[in-house]
């Protein structure tokens, strides 16, 4: 039997002072159960959110037969089950791995990759990252000190079109043209080629993990280490002991990386809902959840991307799909009032959530995103600027900071995603 683990507080740092990290992270995964008010939890890691269609349909089965019934989307992409019973992660593990959902029970929780979800349907990026997402996720599965990574250590792989860079990567890879790519770690680049670009973020991984242990810090994130560690994504280059899983090999050679001055990362909005090029469409789930139903409802498919804006990327669906996906519940248009809406788990799942938030979400006029949290760890919310909406204690919430009566939550919230604001 799976034993849930219970929250490790984080420790505070003192003023001024490095964090330091006395244990590893307790981040839930399929394999480690989270305990929840409302029942067990499992996050399932999908790197660059891909799915084919049979595992889109073991995902609702194991909802409805061993969860509340539905899938949250997060914003790495990945899903969660909720309200899971006590004993069922045996059962749980066995459905995932049957569906190649588990392919390294020793790396499933540290498998955190997103990739631009429509790279190669609508011919708008330099390159196909989601194939460069497969080699990476291949290689982190095959090199066991990867093992030794946070399970909140995020790779990010754009295809140049800057819709990922700003979910706060620690190793960023964007795509420059079909053969070049610049690889960010610790507020630096490098140059290189984009056939090497799988290996040299794995490669920068491993420098991370060098910085993370000199430091003495114990870090999970590059954000963590203090400024004197000593990380240098130039260092890349000398790193020639990760396996190439391509022909079995050691990969002798060093990396060819040429540093970038001042380098910039691109940034762009994500895709709206709506047709990626002629086979795809993009749609989302309300408030960031799926029931079983329209998780199925995204069938037939070639395959299916989860996004980071939590929703899905369905490949081999024209725009004839449109209405019936509409008719599922899901958000199929860019004017739709709940785009750019997401909430935390809240009441009654969250023992800590002052609130019911997604019963009191509101929908409103497109703007800045909106996220509503039951208390202040503010959990799930965007990466960039986005109107904060706050359960208070004894009732209510602070919009932006403004206290504000729940039932004046809707011209409030209106208001603050479209009013001019200085970003955060």
């Amino acid at each position: 039997m799976l034993a849930a683990m219970p929250p490790v507080p984080t420790p505070k740092p003192a003023p001024g002072a490095p964090r330091v990290r006395e244990r590893g992270d307790a981040c839930p995964g399929a394999l480690r159960l989270h305990s929840a008010d409302d029942g067990h939890l499992a996050r399932l890691r999908l790197p660059a959110g891909r799915l084919t269609a049979r595992q889109v349909g073991v995902l609702a089965d194991a909802a409805e037969a061993l969860g509340d019934g539905r899938i949250s989307v997060t914003s790495r992409g990945n899903a969660e089950l909720r309200g899971l019973a006590d004993g069922c992660g045996a059962e749980l593990a066995a459905l995932l791995a049957e569906a190649g959902l588990l392919p390294s029970a020793t790396h499933e929780r540290v498998r955190n990759i997103v990739a631009s979800p429509a790279a190669g349907l609508d011919g708008l990026g330099a390159a196909d990252v989601q194939l460069w997402a497969r080699e990476l996720d291949e290689r982190l599965c095959a090199a066991p000190w990867a093992a030794a990574l946070s399970g909140r250590f995020l790779f990010v792989l754009d295809d140049g079109r800057g819709d990922v860079t700003g979910l706060g990567g620690d190793v960023t890879l964007v795509a420059v043209d079909p053969r070049t790519a610049l690889l960010h770690l610790g507020g630096r680049a490098v140059r290189v080629a984009a056939a090497d670009a799988p290996r040299a973020a794995l490669a920068a991984a491993r420098v991370f993990l060098s910085a993370a242990r000199a430091s003495g810090t114990g870090a999970w994130r590059v954000r963590e280490l203090p400024e004197d560690a000593g990380l240098d994504v130039r260092d890349v280059r000398d790193v020639r002991d990760v396996r190439d899983v391509r022909d079995g090999r050691d990969a002798r050679e060093a990396l060819v990386a040429e540093e970038v001055p001042e380098p910039v990362l691109p940034q762009g909005p994500p895709p709206a809902p709506g047709p990626l090029g002629p086979a795809a469409l993009h749609v989302l789930a309300p408030l960031g959840r799926l029931t079983a139903a329209q998780l199925r409802a995204l069938l037939p498919a070639d395959e299916v991307r989860l996004t980071p804006w939590r929703g899905a990327v369905v490949i081999g669906a024209g725009p004839d799909r449109t209405s019936a996906l509409d008719a599922a519940g899901l958000i199929t248009r860019p004017d739709s009032p709940w785009v750019g809406v997401s909430a935390c788990t809240g009441r009654p799942g969250c023992a800590k959530s002052l609130a019911d938030v997604r019963a009191d979400a509101v929908p409103g006029r497109p703007g800045l995103p909106v996220h509503y949290s039951g208390c202040e760890r503010r959990c799930g919310h965007p990466h960039s600027d986005w109107v904060d909406v706050l359960a208070a204690p004894g009732g209510g919430y602070l919009v932006d900071g403004a206290p504000v009566p729940r039932t004046d939550l809707a011209p409030a919230v209106t208001t603050a995603r479209t009013a001019p604001r200085t970003t955060r």
